[in-house]
């Protein structure tokens, strides 16, 4: 017999299971990530954090560092909040009796966040707080369409608060969403001083706000993010996006086709450039944010150009054609 679902609830309604297996994490130190399966409020609350040296293990948040965090997202909010923050207080208090409890510093210089709702959250507070730069990589990712949707609605209200303060936004996509009419009418619904440039290959997803915190993901499946403060690697991050903006090609508001070379398209160079480099067609694809099907079309409308019969003389003609020459001229 299955277990029936969770009931969704605020902190200030915290949950017996939740308040139990809470209690009980901080006289522990920590607990298996399974454990908080029955009570997952814990985790979309931010009251248990995964261990930075062990994803598998949970860590109870301090209660009073908790606290704080969710009153200072309250604060942002009208006077018929008021009641929610004294409710909050009174969560709390038996909690806050067992301070000297082994508990977890999270509010460190990198904090992990679990879940799009964690994700979200973190992000909008920092964007709240910004009012000079946002700079944006944004790969190409096959997620379902309402999805999609969401997390852009989401986006473009933080994205006009910020263009509204007098702030900035710089996007780096790849090639294949030049011409993806959502990614077009995002940019073009937005009101201010906002950029987009585009390149064939790209990093993974990073966000940086006022070149103060970062955000990146924290595994391959974007299921968590780790949010960074520290400030050499946030102005790492921030020179490696400035770096690549200056190589990519414009696509808003002012869009510049990549140009051809001897009937060879800037797409089909792209992938010259990685069968040289011996990769399959499913890297490749991988690489430039296009299906598998899309990539051996390209690759065969590279073979006619070139004359091609065979993948091995393929690999032999472009390096012959001069087509990955910074030029363009034979060598």
């Amino acid at each position: 017999m299955t277990a029936p679902p969770h009931p969704a609830h605020g902190v200030e309604d915290l949950c017996d299971a939740g308040t139990q297996l809470y209690d009980r994490t901080l006289d522990e130190g920590r607990i298996r990530a399974e454990e908080a399966a029955g009570a997952p409020c814990l985790l979309d609350l931010g009251l248990l954090s995964p261990a930075l040296d062990d994803p598998g293990l949970l860590e109870p948040v301090p209660p009073a560092l908790a606290l704080h965090r969710l009153l200072r997202t309250s604060a942002h909010r009208v006077a018929d909040e008021r009641e929610r923050e004294a409710r909050l207080a009174r969560t709390f208090e038996p909690l806050m009796r067992g301070e000297g409890r082994l508990t977890s510093a999270v509010d460190g210089p990198v904090r992990m966040l679990v879940g799009t709702v964690q994700i979200n959250q973190a992000i909008t507070e920092a964007m709240r707080e910004a009012t000079e730069e946002l700079l944006c990589v944004q790969p190409s990712v096959h997620r379902g369409a309402a999805r999609v949707e969401r997390a852009r609605a989401i986006s473009h209200v933080r994205d006009q608060d910020l263009l509204d303060r007098g702030g900035r936004i710089r996007t780096l996509y790849q090639h294949t969403q030049r011409h993806v009419p959502s990614v077009i009418a995002h940019h073009e619904q937005l009101t201010g001083n906002a950029e987009a440039r585009t390149l064939d290959e790209i990093t993974d997803r990073l966000i940086i706000v006022d070149r103060k915190v970062a955000f990146v993901p924290g595994d391959k499946d974007a299921a968590t993010a780790l949010e960074v403060r520290v400030p050499a690697l946030v102005t790492y991050f921030a020179t490696t996006f400035d770096r690549l903006w200056r190589l990519a090609t414009p696509m808003y508001p002012q869009a510049v086709a990549p140009p051809a070379l001897n009937g060879v398209t800037h797409r089909q160079r792209a992938i010259a450039a990685l069968l040289v480099e011996g990769h399959t067609d499913a890297v490749i694809a991988e690489r430039l944010g296009m299906n598998v099907r899309t990539a051996r079309e390209h690759i065969a409308k590279l073979s006619a150009s070139l004359g091609s019969e065979s993948r091995a003389q393929l690999g032999y003609l472009i390096a012959r054609s001069g087509i990955l020459e910074p030029d363009g001229t034979d060598p």
